[in-house]
């Protein structure tokens, strides 16, 4: 089969090289599974910059969490796939459900990335697809969705009709989170640096827009001029997370995902003037990818993407995620659509 593969002690994604690698086979409790699409999320910078937990790459490695496919076939013991079966990779691949359980997960530079014709994970790692998407809109779901639907529509305040959400910028799960809290009934207020961009997601249902550039004071912009928010799914982190509690209605909710701007150091006081809290978001387990799936089922979500690739131009996907005409998901079809 044909991977991309980081070098040990890649430091960044100019580093990816295209290799011929034996085809996998699944053993005992595994599925293989042929990848049709994958996508790109900030995360998968950090991993072939070496900027991601535990450093540098020790071995080579197949990058990305995101993808999906088409079961091949499965080894001994295997009782919820069979052959045929459209899925996803699921990101922890032993969270199945309950409290969080950090672990082995997709892409991370030690366990299985999706970048490859073929991956073999265990069956603890696979879910179903939405019967409604195609590869590649599913294969946008594994990291970025889960986590949408996690801040969204877990924890101790899951969103209801009516209530307010604000996101942040037009990456991959603020738009995912946008999606999904239109089909909840909720009202979503977004931010961005571009009018550009700021247009496309009014477009796409958001109620209110604020360039965070021209109005450098978003947070109590929102809660004075716009009523505040129930909820804001926080993609930015200590860098944005006081901006984010200004924001809040009373008894309001931070989602903190915080990866973009991870520095800084927030003060947590402005909770105490809504009663809010902040939550650590960390993706989330498989049965959280199956609620989501339902969900997108149910109410005919189809989630974005800004600029497809082909395979071999996997190089160039990154690129263009990485660069500033980047909008929502970015994705590389390793099979033709």
């Amino acid at each position: 089969m044909r991977a991309w593969m980081l070098p040990p002690g890649s430091d960044g994604f100019d580093r990816l090289e295209l290799k011929e690698l034996p085809d996998p086979q699944p053993g005992p409790g595994e599925v293989l599974i042929r990848v049709h699409a994958c996508s790109i999320n900030y995360r998968d910078f950090a991993v072939a910059a070496g900027k991601y937990f535990g450093g540098a790459l020790k071995a080579s490695a197949i990058p990305l969490s995101d993808g999906a496919g088409q079961v091949v076939a499965v080894g001994p013991g295997v009782t919820r796939f069979a052959a045929g079966d459209r899925v996803q990779g699921s990101f922890f691949l032993q969270w199945q459900d309950g409290p969080m359980k950090m672990g082995p997960a997709l892409g991370d530079g030690t366990s299985p990335g999706m970048l490859a014709e073929f991956v073999v994970l265990p069956e603890t790692g696979v879910v179903h697809m939405a019967k409604s998407l195609d590869y590649a809109q599913a294969a946008c779901l594994p990291c970025a969705g889960v986590t949408a639907w996690n801040a969204l529509h877990e924890g101790p305040r899951p969103v209801k009709a009516g209530e307010r959400v604000l996101v942040l910028g037009s990456g991959g799960v603020s738009m995912l989170a946008l999606q999904i809290a239109r089909a909840s009934g909720c009202e979503v207020i977004a931010t961005s640096s571009s009018d550009e961009k700021l247009e496309r997601i009014k477009a796409l249902g958001a109620a209110h827009t604020v360039n965070y550039k021209t109005t450098a004071e978003w947070g109590p912009f929102i809660a004075q001029h716009l009523g505040g928010v129930d909820k804001v799914v926080e993609v930015g982190g200590a860098g944005t997370a006081e901006q984010s509690m200004a924001a809040l209605r009373t008894s309001g909710e931070v989602a903190l995902i915080g990866v973009l701007a991870p520095e800084g150091g927030p003060n947590p006081r402005g909770l105490m003037m809504t009663g809010g809290i902040m939550r650590g978001i960390f993706v989330g387990s498989a049965a959280m990818a199956d609620r989501l799936n339902a969900a997108i089922d149910a109410n005919g979500i189809e989630p974005l993407i800004g600029k497809r690739f082909g395979f071999e131009q996997a190089k160039d996907a990154y690129a263009h995620a990485w660069g500033p005409e980047s909008f929502a998901k970015t994705v590389i079809e390793v099979v033709s659509a």
